[in-house]
């Protein structure tokens, strides 16, 4: 039986104690989150600068052996460069920028001599727009005290941290929402069966759980096979035999505007789950934030049902 999504009348009431719940946990926890990560980028940042002479002889080998860096030196000039600003200004392969920041690697197939003379260009472009604000010391003969580096770091640290703000408010909000999972869970005697353990999803014993567990599944034409990341998959306790668990996804959202622009990910989702094991299978989601009557009413039709964190106790009209 439908739990949330045939009940459009209580969608309103819902959604306006869902988003007051984000906003309170934002209020709490997204600057500790935010601040944490960015004592770690600080610490990355250090070293990055040592590894550069602090900014004064970005070596090919440097970029070559590091690449995850870039990212870094990108934010130490002024203007801070935009990747495709990079790859204008230093005339290198995009292919190789793009490696770099994406996967922190370099072309496994890009001739070596070539990959240096292209990592040295972009080592020119950084040392000669380092931000001399931030590096006061690239204008006078004497090097940096360390409260010069400490505060340099921090401050491209900052810049960073600005950048990827969101996925970091984001990850931090998703682990608190499977640890309230994880909690009702086993105050109901549910066994968390932990990542990496090898159990496949549809071989779950009853009364267990686990969290982000790849589900496999072949697209249209049955020749490939991928693999569809769920964050919480659940093994009722009183699960008939070859049932399947029920699956749920975490989604939190600061805004209406994101979650409407990626409402269809579920439904592809579903689609992809229903052709493989057919209309029985038991999609839903975990909602804390900001969902509208626009989202809930496409996933609805999509028949995908959902819990709101702020009334967890739905979880057992699942039959959990």
């Amino acid at each position: 039986m439908p739990v949330n999504l045939d009940k459009p009348l209580q969608w309103k009431a819902d959604i306006a104690k869902s988003v007051d719940m984000y906003n309170e946990w934002f209020m709490k926890f997204a600057p500790k989150a935010f601040r944490e990560t960015r004592v770690e980028t600080t610490k990355s940042v250090e070293a990055t600068l040592r590894a550069t002479e602090n900014m004064t002889n970005v070596k090919p080998a440097i970029l070559r052996n590091h690449p995850e860096v870039l990212s870094t030196l990108r934010m130490s000039t002024c203007p801070p460069l935009a990747v495709d600003r990079l790859i204008g200004l230093s005339g290198v392969s995009p292919g190789l920028v793009k490696k770099m920041e994406l996967e922190k690697k370099i072309p496994p197939k890009m001739n070596a001599a070539k990959a240096d003379a292209q990592l040295g260009k972009i080592g020119d472009i950084v040392e000669k727009m380092a931000d001399p604000d931030i590096f006061v010391w690239l204008s006078r003969k004497t090097g940096p005290t360390e409260a010069e580096i400490h505060r340099a770091a921090t401050i491209v640290a900052d810049r960073l941290c600005g950048s990827v703000a969101n996925p970091i408010i984001r990850n931090a909000q998703e682990k608190r929402q499977l640890a309230e999972i994880k909690g009702w869970l086993e105050g109901r005697g549910y066994k968390h069966l932990p990542a990496g353990e090898g159990t496949r999803f549809n071989a779950m014993q009853p009364g267990s759980f686990s969290f982000r567990m790849n589900v496999p599944v072949k697209l249209e034409g049955g020749e490939k096979t991928v693999k569809i990341p769920v964050d919480a998959v659940i093994m009722p306790k009183r699960a008939l035999a070859d049932q399947l668990p029920l699956l749920f996804e975490a989604k939190s959202a600061g805004d209406f505007t994101n979650p409407n622009k990626r409402r269809k990910e579920e439904a592809v989702k579903m689609a992809q789950l229903r052709s493989n094991y057919g209309h029985d299978i038991s999609f839903n989601l975990f909602l804390c934030g900001y969902f509208d009557t626009g989202y809930l009413g496409y996933e609805a039709a999509e028949g995908i049902d959902w819990v709101w964190e702020h009334r967890i106790d739905d979880l057992s009209r699942f039959g959990i």
